[in-house]
């Protein structure tokens, strides 16, 4: 079918002005984050589950390959239409349907933005708690589809921990309801936690329902710089195995530190060769006294600087420094390979070691920071003039080398961006025979004829 048959299709299904052939709409919806990109023929916007369903169904009855797109903020291309055919957005479903204090539950479609729900749900005094990077940016669909975390996921958990229900597209155009507004619920198979993380190749999810919690009355933070990342990696084994579960905990590599110095001046980032970010929330009496107690153990860690803050202007000043890091690292002019590895929490140095031999190596900058709490650690490899194709081949050997390191340490190539093409190549090492056979009985039985997303790490 081509496109104006195509778009003619379509527009007598859910109407002209949700479907559009513009060059402006089919360039920004050919690509994410990623570096690679490719065309649709169509894009196509539900505002409805019923525009969800028709074109589905249509899609399903001709053979019509459907990427589904959110915010299109992804790093690993997982809403790159690499067949063509169409892209279906659901960036106009952005409604938050509910918020209900007393069952504890809001009820949102994909399209809502994160930190809109977050802010929204802060006035009932309640508490979203997944916060990726994006969260102004990224959409809740997105944030299902990946499973996104943040740095908050050491206490309180990733996006699927806050799923209770979705209302989901299949292939066929047929409509599922998975769970509903209950905390607890056994009820048959954990068919939320088959589409959380399913990157769009098992269904469109078209409602969300999301766990709240109470909101914390107040927070505190300290940084901390030291000699070394094994000193500051050394710290969060003393706080995590002291019976302290920080909110968050942060730790940045010494390249990292240096862009940041560069870009946003010396004083802002205090000395050291390792940067340690720490968060409490909770009461006021109890995080008044952990704050206290936490410095001195860290300062007993041999730290080089310390700073506390105990008022929300000083945890937002903390919190720049690290959101500093991936702005300072896009400042230096180099492209950057943003890989959201995770090893074991003990193996953190190992890894931080193995990186900067390989830097030595392949003569590109290796850039390490992250969720030290949980063992995910962002590793930027650095390229300069990315469109010369002996550093892309340079870069795509280390990218190999990391990879098969990390699986050779028990760790996972995604902890939070998910496969989608950029870590395609790697998805059958990073599984055993027996997970792999699962995924490929699923998606056929649930899309047999791979109409869903095609292309990607399936």
């Amino acid at each position: 079918m081509d496109q104006l048959d195509l778009e003619k299709s379509l527009s007598a299904l859910i109407g002209d002005d949700k479907i559009s052939i513009d060059r402006s709409d089919i360039e920004s919806h050919s690509i994410d984050k990623w570096l690679v990109g490719n065309p649709p023929d169509v894009v196509a916007f539900a505002e409805t589950t019923d525009d969800v369903v028709r074109v589905i169904k249509f899609a399903h009855k001709n053979q019509v390959p459907v990427t589904t797109r959110g915010a299109g903020v992804g790093y690993v291309g997982g809403a790159v239409p690499m067949h063509g055919g169409i892209v279906l957005s659901v960036a106009r479903m952005n409604k938050i349907k509910e918020i209900s204090p007393e069952d504890g539950i809001a009820v949102v479609e994909p399209g809502v933005i994160t930190g809109n729900l977050q802010d929204a749900v802060k006035e009932f005094g309640y508490f979203y708690p997944p916060d990726p990077a994006s969260l102004r940016e990224c959409s809740m669909g997105g944030n299902v589809a990946t499973n996104a975390g943040g740095p908050r996921c050491l206490k309180y958990g990733v996006t699927r921990h806050y799923i209770l229900g979705l209302e989901v597209v299949l292939a066929d155009g047929s409509v599922a309801k998975l769970g509903g507004r209950c905390h607890k619920n056994k009820t048959g198979f954990d068919l939320i936690g088959m589409f959380v993380g399913s990157e769009g190749l098992l269904g469109i999810v078209t409602e969300i329902t999301c766990r709240l919690i109470p909101s914390p009355p107040t927070r505190a933070m300290l940084s901390a710089t030291f000699a070394s990342f094994a000193d500051a990696a050394k710290t969060v084994q003393n706080i995590l195995g002291s019976g302290y579960l920080p909110a968050a905990l942060e730790i940045a590599d010494k390249f990292t530190l240096s862009a940041a110095r560069n870009h946003v001046g010396s004083e802002m980032i205090p000395d050291g060769e390792a940067f340690l970010l720490v968060e409490l929330d909770g009461q006021f009496e109890s995080v008044a006294l952990e704050v206290d107690a936490l410095a001195e153990l860290i300062k007993e860690n041999g730290s080089l600087t310390i700073s506390v803050a105990k008022d929300e202007k000083g945890c937002d000043d903390i919190w720049e420094i690290r959101r500093a890091f991936s702005y300072s690292l896009r400042a230096t002019g180099l492209t950057k390979l943003n890989e959201d590895i995770v090893v074991p929490r003990g193996r953190l140095v190992e890894l931080v070691n193995f990186c900067e031999d390989l830097q030595e190596e392949i003569n590109m900058p290796i850039a390490c920071f992250g969720h030290a709490g949980d063992g995910n650690i962002h590793v930027n490899v650095m390229v300069e003039d990315i469109e010369r194709e002996e550093n892309r081949v340079q870069s795509d050997q280390a990218l190999d080398r990391l990879f098969k390191k990390v699986i050779s340490m028990n760790g996972v190539v995604s902890g939070e961006h998910g496969i989608g093409i950029a870590k395609k190549k790697w998805f059958n090492e990073a599984l055993d025979s027996g997970a792999l056979n699962l995924h490929q009985i699923l998606k056929s039985a649930l899309d047999p004829n791979s109409v869903l997303n095609p292309g990607k790490f399936i």
